[in-house]
């Protein structure tokens, strides 16, 4: 099942395309994966049965984020690059350090070939890629080969190979071509693979057109497919920018007294890291940004890049002298592009803040306020509830929680063991915890609660009641939480007659005593079974030849329960100071479980 933050956060979801970084509980980023559509993909995980593999992956999941691209194809290069980057543990296909994805690739050799690869290596040849369509990409690499042809052959022969008879070979096999020849060649390779298609393209079309007015339909359409092939393969990207240059790329999103910032580190001609950050406007937002942007390279040991793009409204000049690199607004183009897509995100971020701060006030302080409207006592600031525990009326106990503005406050819980009841008594179990606990509060004049529940019906409710108002006159409101057959939360019964309160079981409010109602049943039911268990080891304990009050509490002290008792080792009981027989009827009770009355009868 889905955590609360992840529900909340799975409504606010893009309807866009973009990556997804799944987190665990640490934090650490086990999957990465990109969607056409960012809320239909990622709800998937959370909203359909998984098996396998993808099953064990969601319930890993503590936390998700996004980045929004600008379509699909820049999501899946941005997938490729984190991928490699972060290598998550699920991402087995990607995670090996390849895409799975061809490259095309022209070799560095004396006589360069082009040729497709899944691998990219430091081998100093030149790769462009990955490409999401294989067939795409292998077509292109058939267009290259025949409009600028490299070698194709297997190199020196001393006959012209069958290629440079097609022209698709500069006949490294018969002769030795030029230097300068390849690299006339590759320029051109370059710039076409680097998005500058035009020439190719008025090439094609013209080849199209005419084989389309000879009624050589066939022949225009393969040189159709061709031209649709290479618009797959060489479209181009915001995520990979035309040059190396190490740049970070600014951008902010001001609303509502906070700054949401996105830093995006290009690097390699990827986007290869994404930070974000948010934080409460003090001044203005554009002095906020500056400010920000200095101490990102002032207060860590990054190294500043070559370029830093910020939006226009941050001054460039102070920008540049203190960090000591050119700072720039792209007007057009990628970087524009890449600008921009750091500013949707930012906006992106802050507005899910706001989304789950209001979802997380309606559940909380909104909810208490609804339920105090629904009993007619107005504000509720803290809420104490009690539940029993017992086993046929043996180790009676008590708990009490706390939620204060609608959340759990662990630090003031409490734990009763009853000392006036030996029996299952509701009553008075009930009368003894509430006279001891607000007999206290009164002791050490500390604020009373504004509510109190009690898990249970009109028994529970009167007892209460007497104690509060009979005996330490308090008049502290106090709600029944009514269970159904099945021990679901069903109602209250509140008022001087016990009337049911009828709440709106999709309301913020009978949410928040369902979650009340379940917590102080867990925080009993915890308290009981670990008093029973430490009572039952005590008497287990209590009936072992040899075994004193002395050598029982240090074996309650040292070990805290049988299991532990039954995996340690003589030595492991003797060095509490307990001579080796001792220690060995010890361990061969716990180990064994010899039942109480077989020892106490040898």
């Amino acid at each position: 099942m889905a955590s609360d933050l992840i529900e909340r956060k799975l409504t606010l979801l893009p309807d866009q395309p973009g990556c997804y970084i799944m987190k665990d509980k640490d934090g650490k980023i086990i999957y990465i994966g990109k969607a056409k559509n960012l809320k239909n993909r990622v709800r998937s995980y959370f909203k359909s049965t998984q098996y396998g593999r993808r099953a064990k992956l969601v319930r890993n999941i503590a936390d998700f984020e996004t980045i929004i691209t600008s379509n699909d194809k820049e999501a899946f290069l941005l997938e490729i690059t984190l991928i490699q980057k972060h290598r998550p543990y699920y991402n087995v296909r990607l995670k090996q350090g390849h895409s799975g994805y061809p490259y095309i690739k022209i070799t560095n050799e004396r006589d360069p070939r082009m040729l497709i690869t899944n691998t990219v290596k430091k081998d100093g040849g030149y790769y462009f890629g990955p490409y999401p369509n294989v067939y795409a990409a292998d077509e292109t690499l058939n267009f290259l080969q025949k409009m600028y042809p490299l070698r194709r052959c297997n190199g020196y022969q001393k006959r012209a190979c069958l290629y440079y008879h097609m022209g698709q070979c500069l006949g490294a096999c018969f002769k030795e071509v030029p230097k300068s020849e390849y690299d006339a060649q590759i320029k051109k390779i370059k710039s076409f693979l680097n998005g500058s298609v035009g020439p190719a393209r008025q090439l094609l079309t013209k080849r199209m057109n005419t084989a389309s007015n000879n009624m050589e339909y066939e022949r225009a359409a393969e040189l159709r497919d061709q031209l649709h092939y290479i618009d797959a393969t060489v479209e181009k990207q915001k995520i990979i920018s035309h040059d190396n240059t190490p740049r970070d790329v600014f951008n902010f999103y001001a609303d509502k007294g906070w700054l949401s910032v996105q830093v995006f580190f290009i690097r390699q001609a990827r986007l290869m890291k994404r930070e974000k950050k948010l934080f409460p406007i003090i001044s203005t937002s554009n002095e906020e940004m500056t400010s920000y942007i200095v101490q990102f390279y002032n207060d860590s040991d990054r190294i500043p890049p070559k370029e830093i793009l910020v939006p226009a409204s941050i001054g460039h000049e102070v920008l540049s002298k203190m960090i000591g690199v050119p700072v720039r607004t792209p007007q057009r183009g990628q970087k524009r592009a890449l600008l921009d897509m750091a500013e949707h995100n930012a906006r992106l971020v802050l507005n899910e803040k706001f989304k789950l701060m209001e979802m997380d006030r309606r559940k909380t302080t909104g909810a208490m306020d609804e339920l105090g409207n629904a009993l007619g006592i107005g504000h509720i600031g803290r809420i104490e509830a009690f539940d029993h525990s017992h086993i046929s009326g043996a180790d009676l106990v008590s708990a009490m929680v706390v939620f204060e503005d609608g959340k759990p406050n662990k630090k003031k819980y409490r734990k009763y063991k009853l000392r006036t009841v030996d029996h299952a008594d509701e009553a008075a179990s009930t009368r003894e915890v509430i006279r001891r606990r607000y007999t206290r509060l009164l002791k050490e004049h500390a604020e009373m609660p504004d509510l109190i529940l009690m898990d249970g019906g009109e028994i529970q409710m009167n007892a209460v009641k007497d104690v509060l108002e009979n005996e330490l006159d308090l008049h502290i409101p106090v709600a029944g939480m009514v269970k159904n057959d099945k021990h679901k939360t069903a109602d209250l019964l509140f008022g001087s007659n016990d009337h049911h309160i009828n709440l709106n079981p999709k309301s913020q409010a009978f949410y928040l005593v369902q979650r009340v109602q379940d917590e102080v049943h867990r925080f009993a039911i915890n308290y009981h079974h670990q008093l029973h268990n430490k009572n039952s080891m005590t008497s287990r304990l209590d009936s072992i030849k040899g075994v004193g009050p002395k050598t029982r509490n240090k074996l309650l002290r040292k070990f805290g329960s049988t299991k532990n008792i039954a995996d340690a080792s003589v030595d492991d009981i003797q060095a509490l100071g307990i001579s080796k027989k001792v220690a060995q009827t010890v361990k061969f009770t716990f180990e064994n479980d010899v039942p109480v009355a077989k020892m106490m009868k040898n």
